[in-house]
């Protein structure tokens, strides 16, 4: 793990391995997206535009869940606002995202089926990124084990004091036991979703469909990984709140899916109304899918 990366000289500022690599996670995304609406005849500009609002949805409410569910983490009002040291929740992110995409959607009335094809490969690229972060900061980390390819983690950090508060090894110990790296399998899942989604992509019969299969296979492999991890403990029917999560998310993409099959087939891609992404602006509301 890697926390702090660099400290700029005579400024105390440092740079935090988490926070960059959420800001990778953002600026990455967000261009994917502007290249995937390029495709889909939806104007760029709203992707940027609306990557505000879903960046800052996003943040709020992936702190405010870790908050809620970790109170003893916070000792004063400005601790709230620390994410660049780690401390966020991706199905908070995920329901803070989800409003901010829904709001800037009444102000500017986009195409939203097809910006919901757009943006859903950049969430499995964000989720790649963000992770990696996770492994840099320390948290999300997963249960011992005595894999090859097992980490251990310097003292002081999230897996060490969990470990020795358990009794597992002593104070003094100079890293933690062996556990599985949970961080690198969720970067590794998300880059093969991303590459599911892309593949998937042209081949949509219906808008909403590319969100939909992220809505369904996300919170299966999440749900798989979430039974390694050993910083979270169950808080109903066994399950840990993400597993909790996944199946409601599951319920849900399965749900949307159904909506869909529901419609006739057609991509707003192909309306002869779409906006090429070289045209300008055209007054007035845009159309709805």
């Amino acid at each position: 793990m890697w926390q702090v990366l660099f400290e700029i000289p005579g400024t105390g500022f440092r740079v935090h391995g988490f926070g960059l690599m959420l800001f990778l996670a953002f600026i990455v995304g967000m261009n994917l997206a502007s290249w995937l609406a390029k495709r889909s005849r939806v104007d760029p500009n709203d992707v940027f535009d609306l990557a505000i609002w879903v960046i800052v949805g996003g943040l709020l409410g992936a702190r405010g869940f870790y908050v809620v569910q970790h109170r003893e983490t916070i000792s004063t009002f400005w601790d709230i606002f620390k994410i660049w040291e780690g401390g966020i929740v991706l199905y908070g992110s995920l329901i803070g995202a989800g409003v901010g995409f829904t709001l800037f959607w009444r102000l500017r009335r986009f195409p939203f089926l097809p910006m919901l094809d757009v943006v859903a490969p950049a969430i499995a690229v964000g989720v790649a990124l963000g992770r990696v972060g996770c492994f840099l900061n320390g948290c999300c980390f997963g249960d011992t084990c005595d894999l090859p390819w097992a980490v251990r983690f310097p003292a002081e950090t999230l897996p060490w004091l969990d470990h020795v508060g358990a009794g597992l090894i002593a104070s003094d110990a100079p890293r933690s036991l062996p556990v599985h790296p949970t961080q690198l399998y969720s970067t590794l899942d998300g880059l093969i979703l991303m590459a599911l989604l892309l593949a998937y992509f042209p081949l949509r019969r219906r808008d909403g469909e590319v969100m939909a299969l992220l809505l369904v296979t996300y919170p299966i492999t999440r749900f798989l990984i979430e039974r390694l991890r050993d910083d979270e403990g169950a808080i109903f029917a066994g399950m840990t709140i993400s597993q909790n999560m996944s199946i409601v998310l599951l319920i849900g993409g399965l749900a949307f899916w159904a909506y869909l099959l529901g419609r006739p087939p057609g991509r707003w891609a192909d309306r002869p109304e779409a906006v090429a992404p070289s045209s300008p602006p055209r007054p007035g509301p845009a159309a709805r899918p």
